[in-house]
């Protein structure tokens, strides 16, 4: 239950480069929310839950990460340190609670960036397809889908992990660059496909009822990953208390219209349960519209668009490695930082990770995994920015949550309604992940924690 001092955040000077602004982290925020779900997810969360209804189950999940986000917003301005929620959790609650948000965190950015590598994959695959260069089965998919391994969503991973290395500014440079690239596809997709919309096709808007709604929420969950990435970034971020705020919150907003109409789009140009299975439904609605050219240059622009995804998802992941390695949760070589700034050793393990998990699981086992991960670190900070209000009455905070206790109850509410919509095999995974993570803090982590050995000194 020891908590580690606000005064200690950080270590002794972090030799991360702040190279970030509040444009850099809306972008990276935009980049990781969108590419996860739009080009992903949105088809299978149609057919096999919700429907055309699946507009309102991002409603309902978006409202979950607003209230969500408006916490991370809070403690993201009060403790700028990379970590994230794993830190806020540290400082406000205890090790132990530090280290069970930061093991759901692994699992969250870490199965979340072997989706989005699966879903490019699939692009990848289509775009090959239109060119009549089809990659053979054996490497184009994973052993449960016919294949030996999923080679593109390895490749990809790899690739992402070779630019993280190069530094932070070059990977927000990159991503600026993509992100720009993934909304002009997405706006063209909007224009394109709102001339084949047929009115019968939302009809019945809710064919699973509100329980296909609610389930729907859940699994699109994963499509907002992106705003909590944006909070281990911290420390490599100028003016942290104004401009992580705007980053988290302007970042959400605009990705949650996008999601809107989007999946009305999607669900108006093509019935719902044709996209049972698909991992690319964009490019297979403008293909079931007839839009063969719209097709390709959508799957080109995702192929583009979907790497943001796995770019971030990659760098927070690491620094959060980098963060527990550095209060000692974890073996100190994962602390390093090359000549770039960058936690070479930690961006080399979650590749490894990554590319196991990408190039052997299927995409719907991959997201739910991530989604409990998910709803458990937010459930964590809702409750954490009631106790830091209590506890560090007078802490500098660049933001506050308005309507405490109101809009963190909200959340803490939402989450938990939320991860009870999951699968009773999701919920096996995780206690089986959580059991695994207790016996490594307990075996490592509470005998070489930074904080620990200090006291006993």
């Amino acid at each position: 239950m020891r908590k580690l001092p606000v005064g200690s955040i950080g270590g002794s000077g972090s030799r991360l480069k702040r190279n970030l602004g509040a444009f850099e982290l809306t972008m990276m925020g935009i980049g990781v929310i969108i590419g996860s779900g739009i080009f992903v997810i949105t088809g299978v969360a149609a057919a096999e839950h919700a429907g055309p209804g699946l507009a309102l189950s991002f409603l309902v999940a978006g409202f979950a990460c607003g209230c969500a986000a408006l916490c991370y917003a809070e403690l993201a301005s009060s403790m700028p340190a990379s970590g994230g929620a794993y830190t806020f959790a540290y400082v406000g609650l205890g090790e132990i609670f530090g280290w069970f948000i930061g093991w759901c965190l692994t699992l969250e950015y870490v199965v979340a960036m072997s989706a989005v590598a699966v879903g490019w994959s699939s692009y990848a695959c289509n775009v090959l397809s239109l060119l009549h260069a089809d990659l053979p089965d054996s490497v184009a998919a994973d052993p449960f889908n016919g294949g030996t391994v999923n080679l593109p969503a390895v490749f990809v991973i790899s690739l992402m992990a070779l630019i993280q290395l190069r530094g932070t500014r070059e990977s927000a440079r990159l991503n600026n660059v993509l992100v720009f690239v993934k909304i002009t596809v997405i706006i063209l997709f909007i224009v394109l496909v709102a001339q084949h919309v047929d009115i019968s096709n939302y009809s019945p808007f809710l064919p699973f009822g509100w329980e296909g709604v609610f389930s729907g929420a859940a699994i699109v969950f994963f499509a907002y990953l992106g705003f909590d990435a944006i909070a281990n970034s911290a420390e490599e971020v100028r003016n942290p208390q104004q401009n992580m705020p705007r980053g988290i919150l302007i970042s959400l907003l605009i990705a949650t219209l996008l999601y809107v109409i989007v999946t009305m789009m999607l669900t108006g140009a093509v019935r719902y349960s044709e996209y049972e299975g698909v991992a690319a439904p964009v490019a297979f609605a403008l293909n079931e519209a007839g839009i063969r050219w719209g097709s390709a240059f959508v799957s080109a622009g995702a192929i583009a668009g979907l790497m943001t995804g796995i770019l971030v998802m990659l760098g927070s992941e690491s620094r959060l490695i980098y963060s527990m390695s550095r209060d000692g949760m974890i073996p100190e070589t994962f602390s390093s930082v090359s000549r770039a700034g960058v936690p070479y050793k930690a961006v080399v393990l979650v590749w490894v990770m990554g590319s196991v998990l990408a190039g052997l699981l299927p995409i719907g086992t991959i997201a739910e995994l991530c989604n409990i991960g998910t709803l458990w670190a937010f459930f964590i900070v809702s409750i954490t920015v009631l106790v830091m209000r209590r506890t560090h009455p007078g802490i500098k905070r660049g933001f506050d949550v308005p309507a405490v206790p109101f809009v963190s109850a909200a959340s803490i509410v939402m989450c938990g309604f939320l991860a009870v919509q999951l699968t009773a095999t999701t919920w096996v995974v995780f206690l089986l992940w959580t059991a695994a993570g207790m016996m490594i803090y307990f075996c490592y982590g509470s005998r070489h924690s930074r904080i620990g050995n200090s006291d006993q000194s």
